[in-house]
């Protein structure tokens, strides 16, 4: 607990140091290296960058004397190691696009492979099939099912909000029971996401400049709340506040070590409240991921390739079954230098928590749970769980 208690000051230091040199201009500046913190943390005192690049090395040298758990040394070695490199960015050291995967997220620095995508396609090719979309063209059958499946704009809000009751219902019985908590949906304008979970607000925020289909929002509801975000975040303030669960626990740490297993959670609230039922639903899902993936790919392009926005606007819009519009929008927050990379948290977080699933599919669902929910981890950490 007590590593955990300075990994917590130590992080909200940088947080203060990061604030300092970046002002609050825009959405995304405004919520520093730590959007959301569930319990108090009292900042170290940083002087300067040299000062926390210290701080993390003695950290550092600590976990292995101090921390029993090869579990919990490994992950407090990966943040720390983490929470370094992005000290050494902010600080005006270049670093590669792929060394900040591999540093900072912690997740396979490389595009997502053809056959991994191929496999998508064919999950989503079948479901279409036997939904009755058989044009003999994949991408007029996508674009036919989506158009009839969209919901109108003056309905999306109470649709979700549908979604996240029966969502609450499921997470209740099979995952998690947070009590009454809820977040109400609201429509937002401009912003560079779709969704967001505002867990102080208790508001899920959704960016009515973007069409939703029935799956979109389904994904939604259990992304930003049951099981995802606010049931996430829910549970780690109790085992905070209950002393259950170290310090660190209660911040939420942007492009950091934290950040894919956070996301991977999320993205399989579907799966973990055994919601995948319908051949749409195998659809949705299989889309989420094509796009999800090809995001990435796309920023690769830019940041590893040298491609301009436009030119990966380009290769990516037609395979994600997307208008050129829509993808530029979807990529805005490769705009910005802290989160560049984070749209590699979304897909290796799934593709973790994946194949924990798929590891434990056999295993007691409460040790399951316990093991994603009550601890934090890294994609490397979570696979020698």
């Amino acid at each position: 607990m007590t590593i955990g208690v300075d990994l917590a000051e130590t992080t909200a230091g940088i947080d203060l140091l990061y604030r300092a040199a970046t002002g609050s201009g825009s959405v995304l500046n405004a919520e520093g290296l730590i959007p959301v913190a569930v319990a108090e943390v009292n900042p170290r005192e940083l002087r300067d960058w040299s000062e926390a690049d210290a701080a993390l090395a003695t950290l550092i040298a600590r976990i292995k004397g101090e921390c029993d758990d090869e579990l919990r040394a490994g992950w407090l070695t990966e943040m720390a190691l983490s929470l370094k490199s992005l000290v050494a960015m902010f600080s005006g050291e270049k670093i590669g696009f792929a060394q900040r995967l591999a540093d900072q997220l912690r997740v396979d620095p490389n595009p997502v492979s053809e056959d991994r995508l191929n496999a998508e396609r064919t999950t989503l090719r079948d479901a279409l099939d036997e939904m009755g979309y058989r044009s003999g063209d994949f991408a007029e059958d996508v674009s036919a099912w989506e158009s009839k499946r969209t919901v109108p704009t003056d309905q999306v809000l109470a649709v979700l909000g549908e979604y996240q009751t029966e969502a609450r219902r499921r997470c209740e019985a099979l995952v998690l029971d947070i009590g009454d908590d809820w977040l109400k949906p609201e429509g937002v304008t401009e912003r560079p996401y779709n969704a967001y979970c505002d867990y102080p607000g208790r508001w899920v925020w959704l960016n009515l400049d973007f069409r939703y289909t029935y799956s979109d929002l389904k994904h939604l509801a259990t992304h930003e709340a049951f099981p995802g975000h606010l049931v996430h975040l829910a549970r780690r303030e109790a085992l905070v506040r209950e002393g259950k669960m170290p310090l660190e626990g209660a911040q939420v740490v942007t492009c950091s070590a934290s950040s894919a297993l956070f996301e991977g959670i999320a993205d399989n609230g579907i799966e973990l409240l055994d919601w995948d039922e319908t051949p749409e639903d195998a659809a949705g899902l299989a889309l989420q991921r094509i796009r999800s993936a090809l995001r990435c790919n796309a920023s690769w392009m830019i940041y590893e390739e040298g491609k301009s926005l436009e030119e990966a606007v380009e290769a990516t819009a037609g395979p994600a079954f997307q208008d050129r519009q829509t993808t530029r929008r979807r990529l805005d927050l490769v705009h910005h230098e802290l989160r560049a990379p984070f749209l590699f948290a979304y897909w290796c977080g799934d593709e973790a928590v994946r194949a924990f699933r798929k590891k434990t599919r056999d295993a007691d669902r409460r040790h399951v749970v316990k093991t994603l929910f009550d601890y934090m981890h890294t994609p490397t950490t979570l696979a020698a769980a």
